[in-house]
């Protein structure tokens, strides 16, 4: 199962060009993953801290005053980390493809701590092979290219 967040774009959000920046990007993940993460039947309340962001620019986003999607799935899960993919998008035109290695902290003894076995059957619900039907026909396409 995937978790989708509607991002709104701001105008403030967009570059010289009417794109929308690609350091912004960085904050619309950060709200897909608080959308996520902090709800009031499902909670990480100890905390938890970003270990390490990929991202990977497909495609420029315009800035429009519709929302974007932004798909968010779990494909792995550790004993002190988990990690989120995002893919953010309208139908099946992907503008980033994303992940975030995360680590449940504890905040009062400053270090990290292991998952509970509530947050993991959590996590679990959302957990993804992360192959969207647009990255799989990315995929057939480039294969074709290869081939050609």
């Amino acid at each position: 199962m995937r978790h989708i967040y509607r991002c709104p774009l701001r105008w403030a959000d967009m570059d010289a060009y009417g794109h929308v920046n690609n350091v912004v990007f960085l904050r619309y993940l950060e709200e897909a993953r608080i959308d996520f993460l902090f709800r009031p039947d499902k909670d990480f309340q100890q905390g938890s801290v970003v270990a390490r962001h990929e991202i990977d620019y497909k495609r420029q986003l315009v800035h429009r005053h519709a929302p974007v999607d932004i798909e968010l799935w779990v494909t792995q899960i550790r004993a002190a980390s988990f990690t989120l993919t995002y893919e953010v998008k309208d139908g099946d035109q992907v503008y980033v493809r994303a992940s975030t290695v995360i680590v449940p902290f504890d905040f009062e003894a400053q270090r990290p701590r292991r998952i509970t076995q509530e947050e993991r059957e959590f996590l679990q619900e959302y957990t993804d092979d992360g192959e969207s039907r647009s990255e799989a026909a990315a995929d057939a396409d480039e294969d074709e290219a290869v081939a050609a």
